[in-house]
């Protein structure tokens, strides 16, 4: 039965009040589906696309069950990063206004001892990583005997990390009749066999698994030689103009040097990755969020599962490792039924990457070709750049497939050898700079007279070529240079008089 509005739902009123302050009226397909078995206890395998409502769709029914009038930590929330906590803490703290539970943030990178100061306030939901959340159940300061729910946010995400042992082992820290919920976008194998391992008859559901990303998504890409990438993303920036984007990288170590070229090409942005310290991370977020930073360079760990309303773009500065990471970067833009735009900037040797994606996310990149400061297809080229395109994409020419350049430049490189004669061009020189030369050449004390280096006179337009000195006579000139060879010079002269 499909339920339209909260109201139908088992939630208090003091929840839903909070939800329509925050302008959602309507539950998504996942919050209809995940809300009710979530109250009825259940063990749940959740599977979504990003963007859909997944953070609403735990929280609320978390919420609900809470007992606020019980000082213990009753739900554990584990993310993989330290902004996603975040971002699930903000949500969780608007969602129970008024209803008198608490929640904490645990991450790493933050200070422990504070941490713990504040776990003596007994917060009921607790949002943190795996790796602190598990330290401090070794320290004895966080108590799992009376949680009775455990969610895992990105789970698929959480194991690409390496953070399974760790999220296994602080699933065995709680008691055995606790609630075990994953939530991912996409639920691999790793999942699959955890959640086999320690869920009860868990409930599976899927929104639409076979699309992974989002129908108001547009999926656009460029070719453009790795030579060119900064060049290419700057005018892509310039030309599409978003309100705030996000800009992927595969590197870590090579997210300083991108960043110093982008800032150099004058774009508006920071940089945000996993190695960056705590202070230095939030206040990037902070920026980038409030809008006093048009872009943000991140790696797919920095940027899973973060929920900016605000960014209309995705720019794939390299190419995601598989088609989920794709799905997961791609899905930071056109979240919540809004309008995205999702670029990618490829190599002309990587164009069969995008047909393996297109295949296994059942989607279509379309081509687009910068030209004269705009963004277009390719049949909205000028007939002649259509070849020059062609010749760029098999790397024939060494011509970058980005089309950008002043229509007159493209004309003289398409004239006749005629006509770039006429106009000074000829091979990368002008007639002009041969003269030049040649007057360098009597400068420098070389004869350059006509008579040291004769021309034959050729047809306006092809190349004029040194005429030859004439010949001395076939073999016998040969044969009397062989014998003048080495003989003093008054026998040569002798020589020369009696021939």
């Amino acid at each position: 039965m499909t339920i339209h509005t909260f109201e139908a739902l088992p939630l208090r009123k003091a929840l839903i009040q909070n939800v329509h302050s925050m302008n959602i009226t309507e539950p998504t397909p996942i919050q209809q589906e995940a809300i009710p078995v979530i109250l009825e206890g259940r063990d749940l395998i959740a599977q979504s696309q990003t963007g859909s409502g997944k953070t609403l769709a735990y929280a609320l029914p978390v919420l609900e069950r809470i007992d606020p009038a019980l000082k213990k930590q009753q739900a554990l929330i584990l993310v993989p990063t330290r902004e996603l906590g975040a971002q699930i803490f903000r949500v969780m703290e608007q969602a129970a206004q008024g209803t008198g539970v608490d929640a904490q943030l645990l991450i790493g990178g933050a200070s422990i001892s504070r941490q713990i100061d504040r776990l003596r306030l007994h917060p009921q939901v607790v949002i943190g990583t795996p790796g602190r959340v598990l330290e401090l159940i070794k320290l004895r300061k966080l108590s799992m005997h009376h949680v009775k729910t455990i969610i895992v946010d990105e789970a698929d995400h959480i194991f690409e990390q390496g953070e399974g042992r760790e999220v296994e082992t602080v699933i065995k820290s709680a008691m055995r009749d606790r609630q075990l919920c994953f939530f991912s976008a996409t639920i691999p194998d790793p999942v699959r066999y955890l959640a086999d391992r320690w869920m009860q008859d868990p409930v599976s559901v899927q929104i639409e698994p076979e699309q992974k990303t989002a129908s108001t998504l547009e999926h656009l890409y460029v070719v453009t030689p790795d030579r060119e990438r900064i060049d290419t993303l700057r005018r892509l920036v310039k030309t599409l103009m978003p309100r705030s984007g996000i800009i992927f990288t595969n590197q870590v170590n090579d997210i300083g040097e991108i960043l110093a070229k982008l800032q150099y090409a004058g774009l508006s942005v920071e940089g945000l990755y996993s190695e960056a310290g705590k202070q230095d991370r939030a206040k990037v977020m902070k920026d980038f969020r409030e809008g006093r930073l048009q872009l943000l360079l991140a790696t797919d760990v920095a940027a899973r599962g973060l929920d900016i309303p605000e960014v209309t773009h995705v720019f794939h500065f390299d190419l995601p490792v598989d088609a989920d990471h794709y799905v997961h970067r791609s899905g930071r833009t056109g979240r919540m039924g809004r309008q995205g735009v999702s670029v990618a900037l490829c190599a002309p040797n990587q164009l069969f990457i995008l047909e393996k994606f297109s295949k296994s996310l059942g989607i279509d990149f379309e081509k687009r070709v910068l030209f004269e400061g705009r963004l277009v297809r390719e049949n909205e080229l000028p007939k002649r750049l259509l070849h020059q395109e062609g010749n760029a994409q098999t790397g024939r020419g060494g011509r970058a497939p980005v089309v950008d350049r002043a229509r007159g430049a493209g004309e003289a490189r398409g004239r006749a050898p005629e006509l770039r004669e006429q106009s000074g061009e000829k091979g990368g020189r002008t007639v002009a700079g041969r003269r030049q030369g040649s007057e360098d050449g009597r400068a420098y004390g070389r004869d350059s007279s006509p008579a040291a280096s004769p021309r034959r006179d050729k047809a306006p337009g092809t190349r004029q070529q040194e005429a030859k000195p004439p010949a001395r006579g076939g073999k016998v000139a040969r044969k009397a240079d062989q014998k003048n060879k080495g003989a003093p010079r008054w026998l040569k002269e002798k020589r020369g008089s009696q021939e």
